[in-house]
């Protein structure tokens, strides 16, 4: 097996009809889910949710023993009432606060109008945050010293050569000054992400938690270029579900020239399913063409009101007779207050008259 080579960084892939596919699924997928107005506490509870999945999912592809509900409980802080290895539950916590960091870092470069930018000390800041009391204290956001391999886990046969040690900081820096490029920015987001996972992989920077910072700044690259699509969506949960597919289109990294495009054809697909599942949940939970009509896009609605407006879509209407098994313990005057303000805001109208009046979505 030939081991890497000094070299320019330039991708190499096809754009097939199965990425083309992919890629109008997800852009469809995509102007549904930022199109469709959400009750803000539902977008809230979606966004909580998906960096759960990324968390737990892509940890647990690399061997964390911890369950979904488990992972909850550290992201929420409740640590203390989860029974695991501290080296377990540290790599969730660094995990949550590497999430964190990008997504901060993509609001500020939203607000103040930067172009799409990534640079080496932010690849090795994310490393050093995902390496904090997981790794030994100084080799977080360093760039390995040793040559690297991986093996078969049964035959121990080497199947993989990483570039050596000291080839790593002209690799990264080659690599993003395409990335960097205006050449690079004509691809579509999607490729440019995967791309990035795959090349952080190849290279294979650090001593350990590559894959975990190769897929953290694939993320960054999609919120970077507006793809963060309501921070709904989990690629991760879709690697760890398919593990073998995932390890076969990244067996490219192997290879002294690499051809990217089986890898992209995953990529891809696997995003366009994750989001066509999150496209599948937001229209259940959206309120329907003329509530967004009449509402003109989000509104703050108490959870009360959250209540009355989920059965009105489940059930189509909502009477008198039903608010009593729906808020026993709450008065007619409060339950009149929430109408009335749920009318003003045009979320739902009165139908019939006082006896027999139902309500229906405006």
């Amino acid at each position: 097996m030939l081991p890497f080579t000094k070299m320019s960084y330039s991708p190499k892939f096809l754009i097939t009809n199965n990425i083309l596919r992919s890629i109008g699924s997800i852009e469809a997928a995509k102007a549904i889910i930022e199109s469709s107005p959400l009750i803000p506490s539902w977008e809230r509870q979606f966004q909580k949710e998906a960096v759960a999945r990324t968390i737990h999912y892509s940890t647990h592809i690399e061997g964390n023993p911890l369950n979904f509900t488990e992972v909850k409980k550290i992201i929420s802080g409740q640590e203390e009432d989860v029974v695991a290895r501290e080296r377990d539950i540290q790599e969730i916590i660094n995990y949550r606060k590497a999430m964190e960091y990008i997504d901060e870092m993509a609001r500020k470069e939203k607000e103040e109008g930067k172009s799409y930018y990534i640079g080496v000390d932010l690849i090795k800041g994310i490393h050093k945050i995902l390496s904090e009391k997981f790794l030994d204290s100084n080799r977080g956001g360093k760039y390995r010293e040793h040559q690297a391999t991986s093996r078969n886990s049964i035959t121990k046969e080497i199947t993989i050569v990483y570039p050596p040690a000291d080839e790593i900081a002209a690799g990264v820096e080659n690599f993003l000054d395409w990335l960097n490029s205006e050449e690079a920015q004509k691809n579509h987001p999607t490729l440019k992400s995967g791309i990035i996972h795959h090349e952080l992989v190849r290279i294979h920077p650090f001593d350990d938690l590559n894959g975990r910072a190769a897929r953290v700044t694939s993320t960054l690259s999609l919120y970077l270029d507006g793809y963060d699509i309501k921070n709904f969506f989990s690629l991760e949960e879709h690697f760890d579900s398919d593990a073998e597919n995932y390890y076969n289109a990244l067996k490219s990294i192997g290879e002294k020239d690499p051809d990217l495009t089986i890898w992209l054809e995953y990529f891809t697909e696997g995003l366009a399913i994750e989001l066509h599942r999150v496209k599948d949940k937001v229209l259940k939970l959206s309120k329907d063409a003329k509530l967004k009509q009449a509402v003109g896009g989000q509104v703050y609605l108490s959870e009360r009101q959250e209540i009355i407006v989920e059965r009105i879509q489940n059930f189509g209407s909502v009477s008198n007779k039903d608010f009593e098994k729906m808020f026993p313990n709450v008065s007619d005057d409060t339950i009149l207050r929430e109408l009335t303000d749920l009318k003003k805001k045009g979320a739902i109208k009165k139908e019939g008259s006082t006896k027999a009046a139902r309500y229906v979505l405006g």
